[in-house]
């Protein structure tokens, strides 16, 4: 058996309300903290520290990687929360796989009217030409993620009927 292995690391983008809400909680623990000292409350410093914890919440999760691992003919995808926290969040054969192709691909065509469960551990960003990958699994996923080249190369050694790259 031959062990292939590779890794791949996509930032996803960051939604500007996220960093609005982000920035809205550190304003309003800042303004509610000093309120409470000034007015000697410890109601509002109790808000203060609930603002303080949302917002470290709101941060953690506004800076979102996906790591991609290709071992062996299985693609494992994990998120990782500012650069901190890890969560894995999927796993998928590739012998499940129906198709895997360029986003935009015309080899998706016979796909287009049916319904699955999508989801997307992409950057977000269509980009020209189109890096982004979609898959088909086991009849009930839909997967849009972002590999780079040599991931491509070596799901198309592994299964160049079902892997296209156009």
């Amino acid at each position: 058996m031959s062990d292939s292995y590779v890794e791949c690391l996509v930032a996803q983008k960051s939604s500007p309300v996220k960093a609005f809400f982000k920035y809205l909680l550190i304003a309003l623990t800042v303004i509610s903290g000093l309120a409470g000292l000034v007015f000697g409350s410890p109601i509002l410093v109790f808000v203060a520290a609930a603002f303080g914890v949302g917002a470290y919440f709101v941060s953690l999760f506004s800076n979102v990687e996906f790591e991609y691992l290709y071992l062996d003919k299985e693609i494992t995808v994990a998120k990782i929360y500012n650069k901190q926290r890890r969560k894995k969040v999927g796993t998928y054969e590739l012998d499940k796989i129906e198709i895997m192709a360029p986003l935009n691909s015309w080899h998706l065509d016979s796909f287009k009217n049916r319904t699955f469960k999508e989801v997307d551990y992409s950057s977000g960003v269509a980009g020209q030409p189109e890096k982004r990958y979609l898959f088909y699994y086991n009849g009930e996923q839909k997967v849009i993620f972002e590999p780079n080249a040599e991931l491509v190369k070596l799901a198309r050694n592994a299964a160049p009927r079902k892997v296209f790259i156009d």
